[in-house]
């Protein structure tokens, strides 16, 4: 429904561990050469104490110098060292790198091919014009969304409408009379009955649901579109999401502007000016019909 939060990608545990693991490796190799450097300068260290600075000259095991002794110790440490990083953590070189490396991508392609298909199947391409050629081309000439909102823009809670107006219902139903109208399953099911002399067309993610004879399912905005090609006035008439989602498409909006606000759960999207211009107003007060004063408004795409 309008108004929830989408979820926000992120990298997953297992490629957090291809990552960390890369970290790691490279680590390792560092403390490595920083090892060989300090066991030559130790070892030569170790040769100038003893034969220049004579430390120990006359300290032998098995007739050999003590300070040999001492750099094959040290030399026993770094070889240690590096068996452990070549070898016990054999996947080092190169090739490791570029197959960790291969695999994150491929993990980082899956995850945009599932969200290119979400998106496919939740809303229509493009969401929003990025450029006055895309935007020219992306509206559907005829197509337009019909609505009663409240000045904060509300229209409806708990699936039905918060006021009733008279003229207004008579304005929706000559209109809409004769042409397509598009809807979503919830705004469908509102309905006691389809309303005559239109034909329906609702949108829905819900397999095998069960409509009356003439009202055509389908499950998004593209195929609405298509089912209503014929019509050369196809209306919107909710609700908020699908509203949201045909809005980047409508050419026209009727709009029925109740002149207060109202507490609500479904909201109809804001009408940018810089996109829409008013072509046409009339005002409607209250009366012993009308509980809320209210104004009849056309908007055109510019």
């Amino acid at each position: 429904m309008f108004g929830k939060k989408k979820p926000v990608p992120q990298i997953d545990k297992e490629q957090m561990e291809l990552i960390e693991n890369a970290q790691r490796r490279i680590k390792q190799k560092k403390r490595l050469f920083a090892h060989f450097v300090i066991f030559l300068i130790g070892a030569v260290f170790l040769i100038i104490l003893n034969i220049v600075l004579g430390i120990g000259e006359n300290t032998k095991f098995f007739e050999m110098d003590w300070f040999v002794f001492a750099i094959l110790a040290w030399l026993f440490l770094f070889l240690y060292h590096l068996f452990s990083v070549f070898v016990t953590d054999r996947f080092m070189g190169k090739k490791w790198e570029q197959q960790q490396l291969d695999k994150l991508v491929a993990k980082q392609k899956e995850r945009i091919a599932q969200l290119e298909k979400t998106v496919e199947t939740t809303q229509p391409k493009p969401v929003q014009p990025t450029s006055a050629e895309e935007k020219k081309t992306s509206i559907v000439k005829g197509l337009t969304l019909i609505v009663a909102a409240g000045e904060n823009d509300a229209i409806g809670k708990n699936n039905q409408l918060i006021w009733h107006l008279s003229d207004d219902l008579k304005r929706f139903k000559s209109l809409t009379s004769g042409h397509c109208i598009i809807m979503g399953r919830k705004t469908f099911e509102s309905f006691p009955k389809p309303l005559p002399n239109r034909t329906h067309i609702v949108i829905t993610r819900q397999s095998n649901y069960q409509v009356p004879n003439g009202v055509v399912v389908v499950n998004n905005l593209n195929d609405a579109l298509d089912a209503a090609k014929g019509d050369q006035q196809p209306f919107i008439i909710g609700g908020g999401e699908i509203y949201k989602q045909a809005m980047p498409f409508a050419s026209k909006i009727e709009m029925t502007r109740v002149h207060e606000s109202f507490d609500a759960d479904t909201f109809f999207p804001k009408i940018d000016s810089d996109i829409w211009t008013e072509i046409d107003k009339t005002f409607h007060s209250k009366d012993a019909v009308h509980e809320h004063s209210f104004s009849f408004i056309t908007y055109v795409r510019k």
